[in-house]
């Protein structure tokens, strides 16, 4: 179980999708360490926060600055695969404009726009982290099956976006990292339809604390990089 002993103690530590089942292990996890002054977790659900709204993630960003504290940690932990008629195309046939724009939203557009309101949040000095959650399935280098092509290339753009934000960060904010992370196959309602997909899915709480590990681990070389829940590093 980790501490974040990495970072500096007090501050502000605030989890998007955190009703999510990754999100929520990852705010109970984050909270337990009793390492920030202060936890936030917002969401549809908590918090009444929308990651497709500019205006909403606005407004999110000028409330985590009127807090005053810190901001030290910031995990994104948002993703969407499936939901009502929305399914992984098997099939460039199965290619929609609506389909796609709406992974894009959810997948690589509402975080890079958290990353735009939230990075400059970052405090200049001391350990401070960015990190979304991203997919294995997003790495191009790594696919040998296809499918998949909204969700995947929306996780593709995710990583990229990221990477391109780290270097930035870096310029002005020597300690911070800005990173995204692959989960593995977690039980939650996400990977539930896919569970004979050859991996064994964890529960949320041991995907959180491998997730943590790795944050906690994170130092200036891994900046902008893309790791899974072992914290080595994933094809782009």
């Amino acid at each position: 179980m980790t501490d974040l002993a990495s970072f500096p103690s007090g501050g502000l530590a605030v989890i998007f999708g955190a009703s999510g089942g990754i999100g929520d292990a990852l705010t109970d996890a984050v909270v337990a360490t009793e390492r920030f002054e202060r936890v936030i977790g917002l969401s549809r659900r908590a918090g009444d926060f929308d990651l497709t709204n500019a205006e909403s993630i606005e407004k999110a960003a000028a409330a985590l600055s009127a807090t005053g504290l810190p901001l030290r940690l910031v995990i994104v932990a948002t993703g969407l695969l499936h939901d009502g008629d929305l399914q992984p195309e098997k099939s460039w046939r199965q290619l929609e404009a609506d389909r796609l724009a709406r992974s894009f939203a959810v997948n690589a557009t509402g975080p890079a726009l958290l990353a735009r309101h939230l990075l400059p949040l970052l405090p200049r000095e001391g350990k401070a982290v960015f990190a979304a959650l991203s997919a294995k399935v997003g790495s191009i280098g790594d696919n040998q099956l296809g499918g998949w092509y909204g969700y995947r290339a929306a996780k593709a753009a995710l990583n990229q976006l990221l990477h391109t934000a780290a270097i930035e960060l870096r310029r002005t904010r020597p300690e911070a990292l800005c990173v995204t992370l692959h989960p593995g196959t977690v039980a939650t309602a996400l990977s539930a339809p896919f569970g004979g997909s050859g991996h064994e899915p964890v529960a949320p709480a041991i995907a959180a604390q491998r997730l943590l590990g790795v944050i906690d681990g994170l130092g200036p070389d891994e900046n902008g990089l893309f790791l899974d829940h072992s914290g080595s590093p994933l094809p782009w």
